[in-house]
């Protein structure tokens, strides 16, 4: 068995991984839309106590292709306790072939080219970025710590240092006010990143959150399920990527949508048109009078 403290997260690609707590918590821990870590303090752990957990998940599991590091942005460790950590993984799980990682884009900034290059070969292989809108004035509203101009630089120096990058967004985030500005922004920044991986959320309210203090208060309104997917469009229309793949096939999404940018991208668009025609209803509890 495992030991893990408090809750623990994993992108959805990384299902099949071993997880292992490289911090608990989240650095940042500030974004008015998320509830994922707000019972831990951030604290970082002794590589020792990572030792354990990876021969403990040696003994009980055998071989293991993919470790994925947690917790919310586990890369803000420094270069040489992540230099640390990958070689014991090397050494316990010689056959490992990707270790996978949260990384905000502060924490990529941070980290040098060169630093980010003997990281990929020391095993890690993916960045799991949350960019979650690519407008200037949404980041600053959800307090995510960053501006459009960083996730940009950074997406693009994890890209040039060999590594793969996997970029989040969040469907709805502006509300219907600014459905249009987050759309095209997004688009956009997506577009100068040019990353390998997309992945599209839906906004889920979290008792407790700021966000959902301003929806409950009427300081926010959010879309409907059509909306969302007029909202989905708008961003595909402004995506233009070279190699990319793109998922929107999260439980919190309303449509399960997939393909490789950008020779799917018609393809996808016209999917949309179709639910939103109501020639395809993938969730007839949610799209019910659509």
């Amino acid at each position: 068995m495992m030991r893990y403290e408090g809750n623990v997260f994993r992108p959805p690609s990384e299902a099949y991984s071993l997880i292992i707590q490289a911090t608990i918590g989240c650095a940042h821990n500030k974004c008015t839309f998320c509830s994922m870590y707000k019972t831990e303090k951030f604290r970082v752990r002794e590589l020792s106590e990572i030792v354990e957990d990876l021969t403990m998940a040696r003994a009980h599991y055998g071989k293991i292709k993919r470790i994925f590091l947690a917790d919310g942005d586990a890369l803000c460790l420094s270069f040489d306790k992540l230099e640390n950590i990958l070689t014991e993984i090397q050494r316990i799980f010689p056959e490992c072939e990707r270790v996978g990682i949260y990384a905000t884009p502060k924490d990529i900034l941070r980290k040098s080219t060169e630093e980010l290059r003997e990281l990929k070969a020391l095993g890690l292989g993916i960045l799991y970025m949350g960019l979650e809108t690519g407008s200037d004035e949404i980041l600053q509203e959800i307090n995510k710590g960053i501006t459009a101009e960083e996730a940009i630089i950074a997406g693009r120096k994890g890209a040039e240092s060999g590594l793969q990058v996997s970029v989040t967004v969040i469907s709805g985030l502006g509300g219907r006010a600014k459905w249009q500005e987050h759309a095209i922004k997004t688009g956009q920044v997506l577009s100068e990143m040019d990353p390998h991986y997309i992945g599209l959320l839906t906004l889920m309210l979290v008792d407790g959150t700021e966000m959902k203090r301003k929806v409950d208060q009427g300081e926010m309104e959010l879309l409907t399920p059509e909306e969302i997917m007029r909202e989905t469009k708008l961003m595909l229309e402004n995506t233009n990527v070279t190699n990319c793949l793109f998922r929107s096939n999260h439980a919190s999404n309303y449509v399960t949508l997939k393909g490789t940018l950008p020779q799917d991208k018609e393809h996808l668009i016209k999917g949309i048109d179709s639910i939103l025609q109501g020639g395809y209803h993938y969730r007839p509890e949610i799209f019910r009078g659509l």
